[in-house]
């Protein structure tokens, strides 16, 4: 029996005759990387920006100023779902995943050119809140059109390996920043990139926004939404066509999304705040782990594609429960920078069980008429509850003396979704994509 690297590799040549549908994948994944290059670019330039918009206050306070901006940001999401995931349901796709990256692009570039406190005082802080609600709507928007249309784009046999480029290019967008920030690191000094370094990332973010808004111009639409039958998407559609699926989206998103930000955004705040380590090597570690992390999802994947959707999510929620307390507080008081990688890596492995396959798990619960909102809305609602909020909880628990209740709290809520993984159906065997 070939290895699932190997049927990868086989899946990937039979493909690469540059078909509609592979240049459409190929499309809708560059332009996902981008709008989470741009999402991400503000958690790995928080420590160098943070005390340009709030200089009161210690490292953690600050810290926790930005965060608290960070999770603003995911309060537009739930709306960005609900607006452009009825906007993707009703005019295409297409149309919603090109909405999507102008936004964005405009919330990239008011960063960029925002003066700091000093300057224009409280507008300062206000105007970087404008900012991300500009980008939380985008985002908002992207998860759901995102991973409905690589999910209806890709074929019936390989659709966990292709959906899983919708977290690949997300990652790929949060490593993209990490290494931006390590290159500013090693070509600027430290008083550069903390006077204005950290505003180029903003600026290329936002120059790439408007290459992929032209690419995504010229993307096909998906059978899927052109056969769409049934009630207009919206929200009341939503809630009492599909109540059980709504439920479902947010209860296995909940521990999934926390895990995700919490071995992966906040990490880098840990190991400098809490590890002790500094801020170049803190990146140094994110970066490496985050990208054998990239590479891990398309395997997984495809490995859904043979075994099915269930038992990898059922994985990572054991081991999720299992692990998350060791993991962090062995990091605590880890020196050397291979074993808080090791550390780091082993809670992301756990954790791609769910990045893997999550998105095609959900666009597999909806029919074609509400699937955008479907898979949109009810993420948006988990991810901003738990996902934002992950890193302004952690420094809280931190603040207050009391920093592994948020060990406690990841493992609880890992453990809810453990249960919706258990007792759902696996939607590889009910899916209802029948477009092939």
């Amino acid at each position: 029996m070939p290895t699932t690297s190997g049927w990868i590799i086989d899946q990937v040549k039979n493909d690469v005759s540059m078909n509609p549908r592979l240049k459409s994948i190929i499309g809708g994944s560059t332009g996902n990387l981008v709008e989470w290059y741009d999402w991400y670019a503000y958690a790995a330039f928080t420590l160098y920006f943070a005390p340009h918009f709030f200089p009161e206050g210690d490292q953690t306070a600050q810290l926790l100023s930005a965060a608290a901006v960070f999770a603003v940001g995911f309060v537009m999401r739930p709306i960005g779902a609900w607006v452009m995931g009825v906007y993707a349901d009703r005019r295409g796709r297409k149309a919603g995943l090109t909405l999507s990256v102008t936004l964005m692009c405009a919330g990239s570039f008011l960063i960029a050119i925002t003066p700091g406190y000093e300057t224009i005082g409280v507008f300062a802080p206000a105007l970087l809140v404008v900012a991300r609600l500009m980008q939380g709507l985008s985002v908002g928007g992207e998860y759901g059109a995102s991973a409905t249309y690589l999910s209806e784009m890709a074929g019936r046999h390989r659709r966990g390996f292709f959906s899983s480029f919708q977290y690949v290019t997300l990652i790929a967008g949060q490593l993209t920043a990490l290494l931006v920030l390590i290159v500013l690191q090693s070509i600027m000094s430290e008083a550069a990139l903390d006077a204005w370094g950290w505003r180029i990332p903003f600026a290329v973010g936002g120059v790439l926004a408007i290459v992929v808004f032209r690419i995504r111009r010229g993307l096909a639409e998906t059978e899927s939404f052109k056969r769409a039958e049934g009630p207009k998407s919206g929200f009341w559609t939503l809630i009492t066509h599909h109540p059980r699926e709504t439920v479902t989206v947010m209860l296995l998103t909940a521990g999934g999304t926390l895990a995700f930000y919490a071995y992966s955004i906040y990490m880098q705040k840990f190991l400098v705040n809490t590890s002790g380590f500094d801020r170049q090597t803190a990146s140094q570690i994110n970066a490496a782990t985050l990208f054998i992390f990239m590479c891990l999802q398309p395997l997984a994947g495809g490995l859904s594609d043979r075994v099915g959707r269930k038992p990898l999510m059922v994985g990572f929620g054991i081991l999720g429960v299992l692990a998350t307390y060791p993991i962090f507080a062995a990091l605590e008081t880890v020196r050397s920078p291979l074993v808080a990688g090791l550390l780091v890596m082993a809670a992301l492995v756990i954790v791609t069980g769910y990045t893997s396959i999550n998105a095609v798990v959900k666009a597999e619960l909806f029919p074609a008429n509400i699937r955008a909102l479907g898979v949109a809305l009810p993420y948006a609602l988990a991810n901003t509850v738990f996902g934002g909020t992950a890193e302004y909880v952690a420094l809280s628990f931190k603040n207050a003396g009391w920093e592994r209740g948020f060990y406690w709290y990841v493992s609880a809520m890992i453990a809810i979704s453990l249960i919706v993984y258990i007792r759902m159906r696996d939607t590889r065997m009910t899916s209802r994509i029948t477009e092939d």
